[in-house]
């Protein structure tokens, strides 16, 4: 489905002032946020538009060509896009908050929604990976070697000495819980908390095993395989289910790995573009040239018609980032700098102070 004109899904003309954009932005983002009810899909178009009218440089852009102009820019404050189909349980997530509507929407809402109670697992564990602007545009594989607690090979994370079985927890009386009684000026209070000793279950081990003394758990370097997609941006979380630490009779945690792509010497990317200057000289402005632009897919020939001036930007398009939901690419913008030679001989400055007479200037145009 074709994206909306951004100055219609913020309502506003497109001579609008900054100041007017930001005012329709907000009053549409509280209108719309999730956590009062709103769409999900209608906040994030929001977002996507403002992200590109707020920034002058993007504006113009889109001004001059349409959508693919700003490369897909992307929003939803706070939230993350989950894309399926990497192996192994990952998702992707991304971390909006640049947009700045932690405050805002915290002074509306007090927060976002509560957590809800979540069963008893093991511990999250959170690692990075850096990869070049190449490999994050076209995609890669990587290996990650991480130090974690796994199941004990022994008492496969049942905790129990193989052979026997697990017994009613004597403390708690299989109950999984135990209370607490405290003394206040209001009375005798009673207090439910999780029983320490088997941990809610309501079981402990007849023997505990030999080899993890009843943890469950041993430390293990482990090998990963981390599936990175094309068009992954720089701070993109990666999540992989169940490969984070293990626990006792239950679930292991999950591994976030937060993407770091290097720096490119050329290339700077926003969105699905990517963006990089190319110098000719005046005289090839004034009368148009041809001339090689490098791009992630390798060197291309780009016209250059005659009167270019210094700052205009000229779409190479599908040479920019893939799309990470379909199978099309961005574009690659070229801003075109035109060099003025500090340092001229004679006879060039009595053919440039030619084009300064009025009558050459009139013979030439006539």
């Amino acid at each position: 489905m074709a994206k909306r004109d951004y100055y219609e899904v913020l309502g506003v003309g497109k001579a609008a002032s900054p100041d007017e954009i930001k005012k329709a932005y907000r009053r549409l983002a509280i209108e719309y946020h999730p956590d009062r009810g709103g769409s999900e899909e209608k906040f994030k178009e929001i977002n996507e538009a403002y992200e590109v009218l707020k920034d002058t440089e993007k504006r113009r852009r889109y001004d001059q060509f349409g959508h693919a102009g700003v490369g897909g820019a992307t929003g939803g404050a706070g939230g993350f896009g989950d894309f399926g189909g990497f192996g192994n349980g990952q998702e992707m997530h991304f971390d909006f908050g640049d947009l700045g509507l932690g405050d805002i929407f915290s002074s509306f809402f007090g927060g976002g929604p509560s957590q809800q109670h979540r069963a008893r697992r093991g511990r999250d564990v959170e690692s990075d990976v850096e990869i070049s602007f190449e490999q994050a545009v076209f995609g890669t594989d990587t290996e990650l070697v991480l130090n974690l607690e796994d199941s004990c090979e022994h008492c496969h994370g049942t905790t129990v000495e193989p052979g026997y079985q697990m017994k009613t927890c004597d403390q708690c009386g299989g109950r999984g819980q135990v209370v607490n009684v405290a003394r206040t000026i209001f009375g005798n209070i009673q207090q439910a908390s999780v029983c320490p000793k088997c941990h809610g279950s309501g079981k402990i081990p007849e023997k505990i095993c030999s080899v993890c003394r009843g943890g469950g758990t041993q430390a293990k370097k482990q090998r990963i395989t981390l599936k990175i997609p094309a068009g992954i941006d720089d701070g993109a979380t990666i999540r992989l289910r169940e490969h984070g630490e293990a626990i006792a009779n239950g679930p292991k945690g999950d591994l976030y790995v937060q993407i770091r792509v290097k720096p490119h010497k050329k290339f700077t990317r926003e969105g699905d573009l990517i963006l990089s200057e190319e110098h000719i000289d005046m005289i090839d402005a004034a009368l148009g040239t041809t001339i090689k632009v490098e791009t992630v897919d390798g060197s291309v020939t780009m016209k250059v018609p005659a009167g270019t001036q210094s700052g205009s930007d000229f779409k190479l398009s599908n040479h920019g980032v893939p799309h990470l939901r379909s199978n099309t690419r961005g574009a690659h913008i070229v801003t075109l700098i035109v060099d003025t030679p500090t340092k001229l001989s004679k006879q060039q400055t009595e053919l440039l102070e030619q084009f300064k007479e009025p009558e050459v200037r009139k013979r030439h145009l006539f």
